[in-house]
This record gives structure tokens, sequence and C-alpha cells, in this order.
């Protein structure tokens, strides 16, 4: 019985491996010490083994595939979050570029305001003078 199981592992190797003369090597051990008629053993559990073997293949890398989607994911909703945040920031800061820049502007227009108070002060009358005349004259002559 273990001879099988040995010629059937190495069937299986050389299967998976193309190496026809390995297979052609176990196929004529096979026949030379269990006979022709059993030759349908080795081919069906080789490939019942085989298909056993594909099937845990295709199984670990679906487990596999899951594994990095799953990360993936991970990953997705990590950088979605890292973007809302942003976008979060983002909207505060212009709503207090906004309010500040509405503040300045708010605080220019009050400023011109008073700007415009001290120089827009009402001209006041001459000062009564008897002799405007002669006032304005020797004004002129000092200067």
């Amino acid at each position: 019985m273990l001879l099988k199981n040995h010629l059937i592992e190495v069937f299986k190797k050389a299967s998976l491996e193309n190496n026809f003369l390995l297979k052609e090597n176990v196929v004529l051990k096979w026949v030379h010490r269990f006979g022709i008629d059993s030759l349908n053993d080795l081919l069906i559990h080789s490939s019942l083994q085989k298909e056993n073997q594909l099937e845990e293949e295709n199984q670990e890398q679906i487990s596999l595939i899951d594994e990095v989607h799953e990360e993936n994911q991970e990953q997705i909703n990590l950088e979605l979050s890292k973007t809302f945040e942003n976008i979060e920031e983002t909207n505060w800061e212009s709503n207090g570029l906004e309010t500040s820049s509405s503040n300045e502007i708010s605080g220019k227009n009050l400023n011109s305001n008073k700007i415009n108070q001290f120089t827009e002060t009402p001209k006041l009358p001459l000062p009564y003078i008897k002799n405007l005349r002669k006032w304005i004259n020797n004004d002129k002559k000092a200067s």
C-alpha cells in the first residue's frame, strides 16, 4: 500500500510539472508491479488528488483575494474619511475667511466713514472781523 501511495504522489507531481518522462516511468512501474488492470486506480487517484489540490489552491486564492479586497476596502474607507475631514476643514477655513473678509470689509467701511467724518467737517463761517479786508491783506504780507 505504501508503494501505491508513493507512486500516486510522484505521478501527481509529475503531472503538475508536465514531466512526461517521469509520468511514463511511474506508469511503467505501476503496470509492472500491480498489473495493467489496476492502471485506472493510478489515473483515478491522481486525477482526484489533482482536482482536490486544485480546489484547495483555488480556495486559498479566493481567501487571499478576499483578504486583499478587505484591506483595499479598509484603505478606501480610510482615504474617504481623510478626504471628508479635509473637506470639512476646508469648509471651516473658507467660512472663517468669509467671516474675516466680511469683518475686514465692514472694518474698512467703518474706517472710511471715520476718515470721511474728519475730512468732511462742516466749514466754519469766517470769523466776524470789522476790518476783514485789512486782516486778509496783513495775512498775505506775512506769508
